[in-house]
């Protein structure tokens, strides 16, 4: 495992089509947006886990917010947009994370 020290919007570049960048520490968690192909699937291992593992019906869905890290408006390449005051509607549709 290769391990790299990054500090806030410093990026990471895997084989000239993906960009890692981390775009917000607080404490210890780090928010880090992910510029990729489309056709490539990214997923966080433990969701992984479970979607390999057998389901059952009374598990509850699983939530992708975090309240410790509210949601924000950002670009395709992960950084905040150049004018925070703009609405998030100004934003092209799949600009915004969800």
């Amino acid at each position: 495992m290769l391990v790299l020290s990054r500090k806030k919007l410093e990026s990471i570049v895997i084989d000239e089509q993906i960009v890692i960048t981390v775009v917000e520490i607080r404490g210890d968690k780090v928010r880090i947006g992910i510029e990729a192909p489309r056709d490539i699937s990214i997923k966080r291992c433990e969701l992984e886990a479970r979607s390999s593992a057998p389901s059952t019906p009374s598990e509850p869905p699983e939530i992708m917010s975090d309240p410790a890290f509210p949601t924000l408006p950002l670009t395709r390449n992960g950084a905040p947009p150049a004018n925070n005051d703009a609405p998030a509607s100004s934003l092209s549709p799949g600009d915004a994370t969800p």
